[in-house]
């Protein structure tokens, strides 16, 4: 990033701020991000930040062990860093590793597998399971232990009053995104405007959080449902996306106008009490002025299904088994680095209508794979999209941009969708079934 205390004070500097990002195509990189939920294998209880057994326990053991770089906020640390790569700290003690950038999905699949398990080593003797679940499936979010970090705690005040279901997003979900570069505008409108269309057909071949509470929540994705209940400012689906104008303009002036959580100054928070950013780059607050730096933590406060920043996020996914974490990247990376792959893609869902847009994603959340949309079968649509990222990872190959074809990591895709099934219907099934409804039988399952 340019000089992150450079002031903005027009959206042409907004502007320049995503131009500054594009990154030739010698230089793509695909980041991948993945969170899990812990629980104590005995109790069943989330585990909290402090003690012996807690999560600030962990990180300092992960820290002193595999050598990587605490971060603090105040005496608590709150993050590692290494080689690229972070492990952060949700707001209800979900951990998740920010992958390093890397060129080769078999390289992202390394880092994870290698991080799950240190992740597991480190917290073996605490009695701690890591589940592979989109959302908590036996605690709401009153029951779940509060991580010290000051910009949740400003989250926690605010999102409640523009949302029913904010505090369960923060406290108990967890996803899976992967992160793609852009060559310039048009690439990026390319690939926001097809990822973001076809985001509802992948966040049901990944749903898998279907309990709640320790019993059927009615959805296959509750962690959907509780996106569309956080806060309509800042998340979902983006109307102007599908506009045959849309580029980094359109992006930054609807960004302007979300309110800001807070601002940081010193490595302290100040809330900004509901002003946009707009308001804030025209008058400033509290003495204070715009910067690149504010625009750049702002930018990490917006939720839509795909995420502009640097780079583009692909937020869609429920957390997922192991498998299934290495064929995320490796979908999109099919279909957004093959240009033939990505017009395909957005081929198949580019005569829906916006609202038929937004009732995908409710669907999803209720059926899964077993939903319809616009007249189509979803499982259809996936099974399309495998097809076409597929065919795209092969392209990628031929040209020389991989030294083999990535379609493989997709076989695990492939497999789901020939059961026809999302993984949150086949755990369904399972909880109806042979497992009798034993929350020990689905922790057993779902545990990394």
């Amino acid at each position: 990033m340019s000089d992150p205390l450079r002031p903005v004070a027009s959206v042409e500097d907004l502007v320049a701020y995503f131009r500054e990002a594009e990154t030739p195509r010698a230089e793509w990189r695909v980041g991948t991000e993945h969170e899990k939920i812990g629980i104590y294998r005995a109790t069943h209880e989330r585990v909290p930040y402090e003690g012996a057994r807690g999560i600030g326990a962990l990180l300092e053991r992960i820290a002193r062990e595999d050598a990587w770089a605490p971060i603090a906020e105040g005496p608590n640390a709150i993050a590692l860093h290494k080689d690229g790569a972070s492990i952060t700290l949700e707001p209800g003690g979900q951990i998740e590793l920010s992958g390093a950038p890397l060129r080769f999905t078999r390289e992202t699949c390394s880092e994870f597998t290698t991080h799950v398990d240190l992740v597991k080593r480190a917290s073996a003797d605490m009695g701690i399971d890591w589940l592979s679940l989109g959302a908590d499936p036996i605690h709401g979010a009153a029951e779940i232990p509060r991580m010290p970090k000051a910009r949740y705690q400003i989250m926690r005040d605010y999102l409640p009053t523009r949302g029913p279901l904010a505090l369960e997003m923060m406290q108990g979900t967890a996803t899976v995104q992967a992160n793609f570069d852009y060559e310039d505008e048009p690439d990026m409108a390319r690939k926001l405007r097809a990822s973001m269309g076809v985001s509802p057909v992948l966040s049901a071949i990944f749903a898998n959080s279907p309990l709640a509470l320790g019993r059927e929540s009615g959805f296959v994705s509750r962690r959907i449902e509780i996106w569309r209940h956080t806060d309509p400012d800042r998340c979902g689906l983006l109307p102007f996306v599908f506009e045959p104008d849309f580029g980094y303009r359109a992006y930054a002036e609807w960004a302007l106008d979300v309110p800001m959580f807070f601002l940081v100054r010193d490595h302290h928070y100040l809330p900004a009490r509901g002003m946009t950013f707009r308001e804030f780059m025209a008058h400033g607050f509290a003495e204070q002025h715009a910067t690149v730096a504010d625009w750049d933590l702002h930018l990490t406060t917006v939720f839509p299904e795909v995420r502009l920043k640097r780079y583009i996020e692909m937020r869609g996914a429920d957390a997922v088994p192991r498998d299934f974490i290495c064929a995320l990247p490796a979908l999109w990376k099919g279909v957004l680095y093959d240009r033939e792959a990505c017009d395909a893609a957005w081929a198949l869902v580019a005569e829906w209508s916006f609202e038929e847009r937004e009732e995908a994603l409710a669907e999803v959340a209720r059926r899964g794979l077993a939903g319809r949309v616009a007249g189509a079968s979803l499982l259809d649509l996936a099974r399309a999209l495998v097809s076409i990222a597929g065919e795209g990872l092969r392209r990628i190959a031929e040209r020389g941009e991989s030294p083999s074809d990535e379609g493989s990591f997709l076989d695990p895709l492939r497999e789901q969708l020939e059961r026809g099934k999302s993984p949150g219907e086949v755990l369904l099934e399972r909880w109806r079934g042979d497992w009798d409804r034993s929350l020990e039988r689905l922790i057993a399952y779902a545990r990394y």
